[in-house]
């Protein structure tokens, strides 16, 4: 791969930089507020799964117990 000065890697770095797409305000909240309920609803998810092996295995050992 060919070497470039430090002055023609700015100029390809800037021109890089230059192609982006920034979201919009109104994409970043509606991103964010979808990774909230989509957070909640694995914690509630995991929280159910806990519960029903909790009680699985309560009943299983208080069988033997």
């Amino acid at each position: 791969m060919a070497r470039t000065n430090p002055l023609q890697f700015i100029q390809q770095v800037r021109a890089e930089v230059s192609k982006l797409v920034w979201p919009s305000r109104r994409e970043v909240m509606l991103t964010t507020v979808m990774v909230f309920i989509m957070a909640a609803l694995t914690a509630v998810f995991f929280a159910i799964v806990d519960i029903i092996i909790r009680s699985g295995l309560t009943s299983l050992l208080g069988m033997f117990g």
